[in-house]
Parts: structure tokens; C-alpha cells; sequence
């Protein structure tokens, strides 16, 4: 029988972006950024970041923004990022042909993408800057 789990925090709002066409690799230090931030400075953070993979990112933290608003009624002002983490997906094996009959392959990583949001109780002081 499966018994269901009552969370302890009730305010977490979670966003799950699947098959995120980038490394783990790539992925974890930008994430490692947004941890413990205000959504507002994540988002411009991501916004004027030159990586490629940052438009995804974005993606799913408007999700996760949409969906603390819509289902939960919290208030976007007080919405800090809890936990941002990545995982592995299916990897495309793809082959290059080389010199003298032999292949070389080409590997081509996806990640999972899982953004979880809290609201925080204290008022926090806005920081402008990259330590906020």
C-alpha cells in the first residue's frame, strides 16, 4: 500500500524542466548561483548572462514563479530559490567519420532541471550586486 507523504514545510513550489539539452557540467555552476537568492535578482542575473543554456533556466523559474502565484496564492515578492539542482537524462551517441575507415563518437548529454521556491518569512534587505 502506498502511504502518502505530508510535507513538514508546506510553502515549497517546485518547477521540473525535463530533457534540457546541456551537460550536467555545464548547468551545476549556474545553478550553484540562483541558490539562496530573491527571484526577482535570479531572473535578471539569468537575463543578462551570456550562456546559451540560461534561457532554459529562465524558462523553468518563470514556471515555478507561475506556479507559486496561480496554485498557491503567494506572493512573488517574498519568493526565494530554496534548491536548484540537475540531473542526468539520456545522452544521443551520434559517430563523425575519420581517416583510414575509423568513427569517432559524439556525445550528446540531457539533463533534468528542478527548481524549488519558498517563501521567506523575515524581510530580507534588497542587495543589489552579485552577492545578493
Amino acid at each position: 500500500m502506498n502511504k502518502i507523504k505530508k510535507n513538514k514545510e508546506l510553502n515549497l513550489v517546485k518547477s521540473i524542466n525535463k530533457n534540457v539539452r546541456s551537460s550536467t557540467r555545464k548547468l551545476k555552476p549556474i545553478l550553484k548561483s540562483l541558490v539562496g537568492k530573491k527571484v526577482d535578482s535570479a531572473l535578471r542575473n539569468l537575463e543578462f548572462s551570456n550562456k546559451r543554456i540560461c534561457g532554459e533556466v529562465k524558462k523553468t523559474l518563470s514556471s515555478a514563479i507561475a506556479n507559486a502565484e496561480n496554485n498557491f496564492q503567494y506572493d512573488i515578492d517574498k519568493l526565494i530559490i530554496k534548491e536548484a539542482y540537475c540531473g542526468k537524462q539520456v545522452i544521443m551517441k551520434r559517430f563523425r567519420p575519420r581517416a583510414k575507415g575509423r568513427a569517432s563518437p559524439i556525445i550528446k548529454p540531457y539533463s533534468n532541471l528542478t527548481i524549488i521556491l519558498s517563501e521567506s518569512k523575515q524581510d530580507q534587505k534588497e542587495e543589489y550586486g552579485t552577492k545578493s
